[in-house]
């Protein structure tokens, strides 16, 4: 379109020239001259629209590479954007699988390691055991059946396996004085009364049992306390937490003669039997 209107624009200037020339030189122009001027007419007008159609093509051609160059280029950095966005995510969810399959677990490990490093260091190894809910002697009841069913069920997976009886030397069952009668505490005092201490029953079965004395109470009211709970003093006895010793009482002693002056936790441990 560009050559066409260039090439229209030559014609209309070079038409008056042409009649220019024909006015001045009609009477000396002969048939032969006229054919010449026309051809050389003719001749510069190809040439013209040749130059022009080729430097027309030429720039339509750059424009077009370059805006084919630039469409490549969005293309291509979309391209990278796209790539890059997956890479991002897989590396995400790579991430996220190795926490929660490696870190995490390794981290629980450790922590575990530790605390049972530390209760073993404190000596509150009961603390790593599940432990059992308060409920005075029905908690009794259910250790006891808890530990006739492993014992049954041990019997017979052995008696499945046809497994050898282990060969041990059963010692006599101390003799268990019988209660004689029924041991009654003293009436608990309140929160807000003075002179008065709380002392804790860590029991071998992981379970703690609080209760408030007087300090003027006497000291056998704790062993009185424990033989009612079920732990009899000729097999269990009293120690202190920490440091840890034995709890040593004597009668007219009071709570307060043996050290028990605040609130105090006391370990209900078994005693060692001779052989």
């Amino acid at each position: 379109m560009a050559s066409r209107g260039v090439v229209g624009v030559f014609l209309l200037a070079a038409l008056p020239l042409l009649c220019l020339e024909l006015q001045r030189g009609i009477p000396d122009l002969g048939i032969k001259d006229l054919i010449l001027l026309c051809g050389r007419i003719f001749l510069l007008l190809t040439l013209l629209t040749l130059i022009i159609s080729v430097t027309t093509s030429w720039v339509n051609s750059f424009k077009s590479s370059q805006v084919y160059l630039k469409e490549e280029e969005e293309k291509n950095e979309k391209r990278q954007k796209l790539v890059r966005k997956k890479q991002q995510e897989a590396q995400g969810e790579k991430a996220s699988r190795y926490i929660e399959n490696v870190l995490k677990p390794h981290q629980e490990m450790k922590l575990k390691k530790l605390e049972e490093r530390f209760y073993r260091m404190t000596g509150e190894t009961w603390k790593l055991s599940h432990g059992h809910k308060l409920g005075g002697d029905k908690d009794l009841v259910l250790e006891s059946e808890s530990q006739t069913s492993s014992e049954t069920s041990n019997r017979e997976a052995a008696k499945r396996r046809n497994l050898p009886k282990p060969v041990t030397k059963v010692s006599p069952p101390a003799e268990q004085p019988t209660q004689k009668e029924v041991l009654d505490l003293p009436e608990e005092p309140p929160e807000i009364a003075e002179e008065v201490v709380t002392v804790a029953l860590r029991c071998p079965s992981g379970r703690v049992l609080r209760r408030r004395f007087f300090k003027s109470c006497s000291s056998q009211v704790l062993f009185d306390w424990m033989m009612k709970i079920g732990y009899h003093t000729s097999l269990y006895s009293l120690s202190t937490s920490f440091p840890r010793r034995a709890l040593e009482v004597e009668r007219g002693w009071s709570l307060q003669d043996v050290g028990i002056t605040v609130d105090t936790v006391l370990n209900v441990e078994e005693k060692e039997q001779s052989n």
